[in-house]
């Protein structure tokens, strides 16, 4: 028996994003296990191998090599479509660990149906930033019963330095699309105080400086604000305002279910809306302040 897990059992990764690609590299550094990747960028897929990782060609591929399945995708559309062609593979995975921000009612009803075919879906969405990935030190939010989470808990160290059993099913993906929801509130909150304070004639450093050594002070503020909104600098290839309005949907989506009104959620979705609508979709999404001061 390995430290992470049967010995010799090979791992799957789909999906070599900005993200995915670095978690994938971890994965294959710090694991004793032969690692398998597909992806369609020939670029992301020939880095991995660089590494020590094993090429497939296709998603069937990597199905008949491994035996847990680490998938880093857009949505629940892509993760519906890749699910279903690794089921259908002559040899199916035994688990398949969907490390994206998916819908919750989707995860949950993929599951039952892979259940069927003999194959366990684990939701394992990951928090932080890509420097987190290029270290290994995401979080990472689980959703599976208690047997699988012991089983691939310390593969999943490979990637992350905070492993979170949620509990059943699709409460991995409940807590981190609660967790970006309270982030882009945040976000919100701090471009208004900017806007304000600056208005008021306080200055965008003396405002964070300070709000850092009061109960206003966040990861938020510290490593997101302060490295964008205080430099007017929103680049693209980061997280992107469609990225975050997509999150962001999940989590009202949620609160729709459950009949809870999260008035201000609605609201940060306008403005994220309105600044894609103002030509920002692909920017990093603390762009939204230019909304706020009606900059766009």
């Amino acid at each position: 028996m390995s430290e992470s897990g049967p010995e010799a059992a090979t791992l799957g990764f789909i999906g070599l994003g900005v993200m995915g690609s670095r978690m994938c590299a971890n994965l294959i550094r710090r694991s004793d296990h032969p690692v398998v990747v597909y992806d369609p960028v020939a670029t992301a897929v020939a880095a991995a191998t660089e590494l020590g990782a094993r090429a497939a060609d296709s998603t069937g591929e990597v199905a008949g090599a491994a035996d847990i399945v680490f998938l880093s995708l857009p949505s629940i559309v892509q993760v519906e479509s890749v699910c279903a062609e690794l089921v259908s593979a002559a040899q199916p995975p035994r688990i398949i660990v969907d490390m994206s921000t998916s819908d919750v009612a989707g995860t949950r009803t993929l599951a039952t149906r892979l259940a069927e075919s003999g194959t366990t879906l684990v939701d394992a969405p990951v928090a932080r930033l890509r420097q987190a990935a290029e270290e290994g030190t995401l979080l990472i939010t689980v959703g599976a019963d208690a047997e699988t989470f012991r089983e691939i808990e310390p593969l999943l160290s490979c990637m992350g330095s905070d492993i979170v059993h949620a509990g059943s099913t699709g409460n991995g993906q409940v807590l981190k699309i609660l967790n970006n929801m309270v982030l882009f509130l945040n976000m919100n909150a701090l471009a208004e105080a900017l806007a304000i304070g600056r208005a008021a004639g306080v200055t965008p450093d003396t405002l964070f400086s300070t709000l850092k050594l009061g109960s206003a002070d966040s990861f938020a503020l510290r490593r997101t604000a302060s490295a964008t909104m205080l430099v007017d600098e929103f680049p693209e290839r980061a997280f992107p305002v469609d990225y975050a309005i997509k999150d962001l949907a999940l989590a009202l989506k949620l609160a729709e279910e459950s009949d809870i009104p999260a008035s201000a959620g609605l609201q940060t979705m306008d403005l994220l809306q309105r600044t894609h609508d103002a030509g920002y979709g692909a920017n990093y999404y603390p762009v939204m302040i230019k909304l706020v001061e009606g900059d766009a």
